[in-house]
């Protein structure tokens, strides 16, 4: 490793206090299990947040909750959708270029079988839609935000997790999400049982980037590039980015910065941490958010009007926390 990888991965960590502030969205709910948060601002200081809970992961019971953040609190945690006797995963929450406030979801006995689903809003999430079931083969964001490029095409994120085979796609829409059409597979050559849970952020030259969650034996988060919109995609390679097979999420500052949020190990999933970069290579690890022993894991995060970063995460799997990261606190 070269002398200037090894002082920007040796970079000073410090924890999630002072100005930096961190809360859990509830201390109490109907489920005792929950994973898997998303975070939508519906208007500003106003914040939406959804996940799936049940009994565990994967039981019947497992529906998909949210809560609303206004005037400063968080509400107690509602009911966003339920599917009969079968569990629910991964919610997504974003908005299209129509102001149209979509929730995506998967449901099924395990993800290398389940089929999506979705709902809308048009009052920033007062009242839904009924929900959609897509055709088999269409997931839509599988984990993390979709990328809206600024023609309001949709760059949607996902993955298929088959028998000893994993891959990402890049799904993408011209009509604010109403049609669909898939381009892909993106792959680490050499490792089809690789890659998943695609994050995808525009970085400064204009390329798009995708980073993505890998298996243990590759050990790193992963990368690939697209010059043409999102239509087709490099192969993809490890990061210098440590990876322990759990989720990750990233975003692009207003400024052009990226933010990175992972388990900075290869093995388990503590600590959790944040980094930034100028240009997608090099990372400064500015923020350790937990660090204790636990569960810490599958991380969404946004940049809000205020320009503030919010992040929410799974928090040993009983809570979901919030953090918010006051813009002058992330290092240039």
């Amino acid at each position: 490793m070269s002398e200037r990888w090894a002082v920007l991965l040796a970079s000073i960590v410090i924890p999630a206090s002072g100005a930096t502030s961190g809360e859990f969205i509830f201390e109490r709910a109907p489920f005792p299990s929950c994973h898997a948060s998303t975070l939508v601002e519906l208007a500003h200081g106003e914040l939406l947040a959804a996940w799936f809970g049940g009994s565990d992961e994967g039981r019947p019971d497992v529906a998909i909750w949210g809560a609303r953040k206004s005037g400063g609190k968080w509400s107690e945690p509602f009911e966003l959708a339920r599917e009969p006797d079968i569990a629910a995963y991964n919610p997504v929450l974003f908005f299209s270029g129509d102001k149209t406030l979509w929730l995506y979801y998967k449901f099924g006995p395990y993800p290398s079988s389940w089929t999506a689903a979705r709902r809308s809003s048009r009052d920033r999430g007062s009242t839904w839609s009924e929900i959609e079931r897509l055709p088999a083969g269409l997931y839509g964001p599988i984990k993390n935000k979709p990328l809206l490029l600024p023609d309001g095409t949709i760059l949607s994120g996902t993955s298929v997790e088959s028998y000893r085979a994993w891959a990402c796609w890049v799904e993408r829409s011209t009509d604010h999400g109403r049609t669909w059409t898939r381009h892909g597979p993106i792959l680490v050559p050499g490792e089809p049982y690789g890659i998943i849970q695609p994050a995808i952020v525009p970085l400064p030259d204009g390329r798009l980037r995708m980073f993505v969650r890998a298996t243990q034996r590759i050990g790193r988060i992963c990368y690939a590039d697209s010059t043409d919109g999102g239509l087709t995609w490099t192969p993809a390679q490890p990061t210098i980015l440590p990876n322990p097979n759990s989720g990750i999420d990233a975003v692009a500052l207003r400024d052009g910065r990226i933010i990175l949020v992972y388990n900075r190990t290869q093995k388990g999933r503590s600590p959790l941490n944040v980094a930034v970069s100028s240009d997608g290579e090099a990372w400064n690890n500015f923020l350790t958010l937990e660090s204790e022993p636990g569960e810490f894991s599958y991380p969404a995060v946004i940049q809000s009007s205020n320009l503030n970063l919010h992040v929410t995460y799974t928090w040993n799997r009983k809570r979901i926390k919030h953090v918010e990261v006051p813009l002058p606190d992330i290092p240039r």
